[in-house]
């Protein structure tokens, strides 16, 4: 469980590509200290398990569903990437909940001033237009941002000074691929939404539209 809110940028210092999956390592100041051994970490928004400390890198298993899913495809070494470790017991959560578990990858489409900060756009795939709510949280290569303007295909983030300095936005060309994870709340009430449908129509349960909408949904 993460929270969105990077603590540093690394780099990929190695990228070894198996039959299956990857080996990833990757270079940090920050984030290996405190860190063990089957820790979890956050790299670009992906959740990966530590299999090696140093001083000064973490190194990491990539599985094959993860670069199907990730950007981890395209990563070549020296690719920049934001690092946060795991949510710990009692920390502050700034940011939103973020798993790690990239949904898919979208690309950067535009950059333009706005106030002291940016206004950025990305393209989404058609898939996850279903989770993508006005004002609601998402994960932009692992950063928790909120949908600032949403269109068909695409939606805009506003970005504070601090946030551009302080991750890799500010090192993305358009058309560069970025990790995108929506909101894990849309993804479990259309779960449980459409079970409910399903039960509803075996055994009768209350769990209908009309039912939902007067408990506040």
């Amino acid at each position: 469980m993460f929270t969105g809110i990077i603590e540093e940028v690394g780099s990929i210092q190695e990228l070894r590509f198996k039959t299956e999956g990857a080996i990833v390592t990757v270079g940090a100041k920050a984030v290996p200290e405190g860190m063990s051994v089957g820790d979890s970490i956050a790299v670009n928004g992906v959740c990966l398990t530590a299999t090696l400390i140093g001083s000064d890198s973490v190194q990491c298993d990539v599985s094959a569903e993860t670069l199907r899913r990730s950007s981890f495809k395209y990563a070549k070494p020296g690719t920049r990437v934001n690092l946060e470790r795991s949510l710990m017991v009692g920390g502050r959560l700034g940011g939103h909940f973020v798993l790690g578990h990239v949904d898919d990858v979208g690309t950067f489409g535009s950059k333009s001033a706005s106030g002291d900060g940016f206004e950025m756009s990305f393209d989404f795939p058609p898939a996850l237009e279903r989770y993508m709510v006005y004002k609601g949280s998402i994960a932009v290569n692992g950063i928790s941002l909120t949908i600032a303007s949403l269109g068909k295909g695409s939606f805009s983030v506003s970005v504070i000074p601090h946030t551009f300095q302080s991750t890799n936005l500010n090192q993305l060309k358009i058309g560069e691929w970025v990790n995108l994870e929506v909101d894990i709340l849309g993804k479990y009430f259309e779960r449980f939404y459409s079970l409910g449908r399903e039960t509803n129509g075996r055994d009768g349960s209350r769990i209908t539209a009309d039912y939902l909408k007067s408990q506040g949904f």
